[in-house]
C-alpha cells in the first residue's frame, strides 16, 4: 500500500466527508458545509491514498485555546490498516496547546481513551416527529419569542460565553445566514433568555443550539422552532441537563443514540443546565 498523503480539505472534500456523515446515520445538515468551513477554513483534513480520499478528520480551531474534532471517518476499503489513527495524531499536533472536545460515538470512546481524551458526560439525541396540527403554518407563535436574527450575532455570541468554550461569532453569523435555518430568541426586559436554531438536514431537521434560562424559556423557543416543520426534529440533549427532562417528556420525544463528550488537556466548566440543545456534534 502507498503512504497516505494528507491535505486540507476544500468545499469538494468537505461534501464529501459530509455524504460520509449521511452514510454513517449522522444526518448532516442541507447547509451545513459553508458554516462549517466558516468556523475555520483550514480546520478539515483527508488522507488520500493513490488520489482517493480515504480518511477524514476535522479540528476546528475557535482559538488560540480551544478546539474541536469531528469527522473521523475512513471509507469501508481503508479501514483497519491505521490510516485514521496517523491522521488523527497528524491533526492532534495542530493542537498543541489546545483543550480539544469532541462528540465520540460509543464504539469509538475507548479509541480516543488511549489518545487521553476523558469523558465528561453523555449527550442522547432524541427525535419528535410532528402531527399535521404541528406542521400547520397557521398556528400562533408565542409572541415573547422573536426572530433570533434581529437579536445580532454579537449578542448572541456574549450570551453563550458560559455555554461553550471560547468564542465563535464568525461562526454563528454564518449558522444564522444558513438558507435553511429558522433562529428563534426570548428576550424580555430587555435581556436575553435563550435562543435556538433550527435547520433542514438529510432527514426532518435539527434543532441546535436551543440555549434557555429556563425549562419554560426552552419551552417557548422548541414550540417557534419546530413550527411548521414537514418531518422529525432531532435534539441532541447534554445528559446532566435534569431540567430537558420536562421538554422531552412533555413532547413524546424518542432517544435515538448516545454520543459522549470527551475533552483532551481538561474540561472546561460549563453551564449544562442551560444547554437544552448542543449546537452540532460535529462542531460542538
Amino acid at each position: 500500500m502507498h503512504p497516505a498523503h494528507i491535505e486540507i480539505l476544500d468545499a469538494a472534500g468537505l461534501a464529501t466527508a459530509l455524504d460520509w456523515a449521511a452514510v454513517e446515520g449522522w444526518n448532516p445538515g442541507v447547509d451545513d458545509a459553508p458554516a462549517f468551513l466558516a468556523a475555520d477554513p483550514e480546520g478539515f483534513f483527508g488522507a488520500y491514498v493513490d488520489g482517493e480520499l480515504a480518511v477524514t478528520v476535522s479540528l476546528v480551531r475557535y482559538d488560540d485555546s480551544f478546539a474541536f474534532g469531528g469527522f473521523y471517518i475512513a471509507s469501508p476499503d481503508h479501514r483497519g490498516r491505521g490510516i485514521a489513527r496517523s491522521l488523527s495524531r497528524f491533526v492532534l499536533e495542530r493542537a498543541a496547546g489546545c483543550v480539544v472536545g469532541l462528540d465520540a460515538v460509543l464504539d469509538q470512546e475507548a479509541t480516543y481513551a488511549r489518545d487521553g481524551f476523558v469523558t465528561a458526560h453523555g449527550t442522547t439525541r432524541y427525535t419528535w416527529s410532528p402531527t399535521p396540527v404541528d406542521r400547520s403554518v397557521d398556528r400562533p407563535i408565542d409572541a415573547r419569542s422573536v426572530d433570533a436574527r434581529s437579536v445580532g450575532v454579537d449578542l448572541l455570541a456574549e450570551y453563550e460565553r458560559a455555554l461553550f468554550p471560547a468564542p465563535r461569532g464568525r461562526f454563528l453569523a454564518a449558522w444564522l445566514a444558513m438558507p435553511s435555518a429558522v433562529s428563534r430568541a426570548v428576550v424580555q426586559g430587555g435581556v436575553l433568555e435563550g435562543w435556538g436554531l433550527r435547520r433542514r438536514c438529510r432527514s426532518g431537521h435539527k434543532v441546535g443550539p436551543l440555549f434557555a434560562d429556563s425549562p419554560e424559556v426552552a419551552d417557548v423557543l422548541w414550540q417557534a422552532l419546530v413550527h411548521g416543520a414537514d418531518g422529525p426534529v432531532s435534539l441532541d440533549v447534554p445528559d446532566p441537563n435534569l431540567g430537558a427532562r420536562s421538554l422531552i417528556d412533555r413532547y413524546g420525544m424518542t432517544p435515538v443514540f448516545s454520543t459522549r463528550r470527551m475533552y483532551l488537556g481538561g474540561g472546561p466548566a460549563l453551564d449544562l443546565d442551560r444547554v437544552y440543545g448542543v449546537t452540532t456534534l460535529e462542531l460542538g
